[in-house]
């Protein structure tokens, strides 16, 4: 009975939903985005990085970064003669410039970080090719030393800069032998290892993948709460246009009611009737919402995917089990509960005056 009441009055019934599915789908999309993020984030962390990341105590080396931020050779060479640790990597990044256009130099040994059409050594990103033409064999210079370009990626800084790659034993002794990071494997329990490299090697941060999963963790509730505080408004005002809807339904239909309740329906009996309704309207609004955000966020992978480096992120990223299944239920409890006040007011109508009512 709830489903005909919804079919009878379709228009009605779409433009109520209108408000729950803006809602859900602000609500699923903002969410997805920030929840696949922080599940890439940490993946690519407990993939690419080693048991342990070793920074200058200043807090590490960055763009525009000073000297004092980077580790030295000496430190160096202690952090690689310890015992307890393995399968070191460095790492450096450093800025320049070419022909006025500030670049971000990044000089690594792990190329399983970098997506990027052609062969490991030398990688420049799209905007240096639409910019100067270059090419995969093509010659680039870097602080007056030439190299031959390997290969292309699509990532991008977003800050206007072009981006190299480089093997970090070429990039090393163009930021002056200084060195941004060093990660390695540990014999042992990292956080063992962590305390004895802090305390054996002076100047320096080690940081664990617990540490960093932790870090990213603190970061994305932080903003996922914000976002969702602020999607949920949406949310909220379509429920509060079902609480309206339902009222004015209830009005229109209390020759309905009376009828009903004439013929033996009890008050529990319409009262589940209205709910049901309101319930219908919330979950069938919810599903259009998510898959209408599953839609978008589909969308916004292919389009955007490859210039922020995250082409393998996929919809389970984005969209959990739990996210959806607190996202419809969520809307189709909030929408009961909109219900209530309505179908309260209907099943305890007076059959008679009900009958009367014109």
């Amino acid at each position: 009975m709830s489903f005909k009441n919804l079919k009878r009055r379709k228009l009605r019934s779409a433009l109520t939903m209108l408000g729950i599915i803006i809602g859900v789908a602000t609500l699923v999309l903002l969410m997805g985005a920030g929840t696949g993020m922080q599940s890439y984030m940490k993946e690519q962390t407990e993939t690419m990085m080693g048991d342990i990341s070793i920074y200058n105590s200043s807090g590490g080396a960055y763009m525009g970064s000073t000297m004092d931020s980077y580790l030295d050779q000496k430190t160096v060479s202690q952090i690689k003669n310890m015992s307890q640790l393995y399968d070191i990597k460095e790492e450096t990044t450093f800025t320049t410039e070419m022909n006025r256009t500030p670049l971000y130099v990044i000089g690594l040994s792990n190329w399983d970080q970098v997506k990027f059409n052609g062969t490991p050594g030398v990688v420049i990103d799209q905007s240096l090719v639409d910019k100067f033409g270059y090419k995969i064999g093509s010659t680039i210079t870097i602080k007056e030393k030439d190299f031959t370009v390997t290969g292309i990626t699509k990532e991008t800084t977003g800050m206007g800069m072009g981006i190299i790659f480089l093997d970090v034993d070429k990039a090393v002794p163009l930021n002056d032998n200084k060195v941004t990071s060093i990660s390695a494997s540990a014999r042992g329990d990292p956080e063992t290892v962590k305390k004895e490299v802090e305390s054996q090697v002076s100047g320096v941060t080690a940081m664990t993948q617990s540490d960093f999963t932790k870090q990213i963790d603190d970061m994305m509730n932080g903003i996922m709460l914000f976002i969702g505080a602020i999607a949920s408004i949406g949310l909220i005002v379509g429920v509060i246009s079902i609480v309206n809807i339902m009222l004015v339904n209830v009005t229109e239909r209390t020759r309905e009611i009376g009828v009903l309740k004439a013929i033996g329906f009890t008050n529990r009996e319409v009262l589940g009737s209205i709910l049901m309704e309101a319930g219908l309207l919330g979950f069938i609004g919810a599903m259009v919402g998510l898959i209408l955000a599953a839609i978008l966020l589909q969308l916004g992978i292919i389009l955007f995917g490859a210039q922020l480096g995250m082409e393998d992120v996929s919809l389970a990223y984005m969209l959990p089990a739990w996210l959806v299944l607190a996202v419809v239920g969520g809307a189709t409890l909030l929408s009961v509960l909109a219900g209530l006040y309505p179908a309260w007011r209907a099943s305890r109508l007076n059959v008679v005056e009900a009958l009367r009512y014109d």
